[in-house]
Formats: structure tokens, C-alpha cells, sequence
């Protein structure tokens, strides 16, 4: 069975026919939805010392941020993020639609 893909991140900020803008705040032990990153995205780190990432499969993989860190992430990936860490992860996601 497929599980049920969420939000990209907790917040929608701005969209317009280019781009949509994210925010994820993550409040230690918190999570995100499962879900699939179908478009590139710029992710712009705010704050934070990791993040994991969950995947369907079962693996996880943590991933060590540091706040002004800029990511490019190709499309493709589900997942959700999960904040195990003590510190809060907040961070920016730009969805890349083109055109």
C-alpha cells in the first residue's frame, strides 16, 4: 500500500506561476508530511544543527545543516523530514516550477 503524500513543508508563503515559496519549522521531535519533491528546489537553511530524513523504504539518513547553508535538491526524492535533534529546524524551501 502507497502511503498518502502531504505537504512539502508545514507552510505555504507565496506562489506565483515560477515559483512557490516553503517554510519548515520543526520544533524538536516534530515531523513533516510524507511527501515527494516532484519539482527542483532551492532550500535555504535558517536554523538548526540536523535533520533526518525518512524514507519509504526505511531508511533514514541525518543530515548535519548549518543556518545561511543553501541545498539545490532534484526532483524525486519522498520523504518525510523528521526534527531529532534539540534545536529547532526552520528552514526555506523555493519550488522551482519553470516557465
Amino acid at each position: 500500500m502507497e502511503k498518502a503524500l502531504g505537504n512539502v513543508a508545514n507552510r505555504l508563503l507565496f506562489e506565483n506561476e515560477r515559483v512557490k515559496v516553503w517554510q519548515m519549522d520543526l520544533a524538536p521531535g516534530q515531523s513533516s508530511d510524507f511527501h515527494e519533491h516532484k519539482l527542483p528546489y532551492v532550500l535555504c537553511i535558517a536554523e538548526g544543527e540536523t535533520v533526518d530524513a525518512d524514507f519509504e523504504n526505511g531508511k533514514s539518513i541525518r543530515i548535519p545543516v548549518t543556518p545561511g547553508t543553501v541545498y539545490f535538491v532534484e526532483p524525486g526524492s519522498r520523504e518525510t523530514a523528521v526534527n531529532r535533534s534539540n534545536t529547532r529546524f526552520l528552514e526555506f524551501l523555493i519550488e522551482l516550477k519553470g516557465g
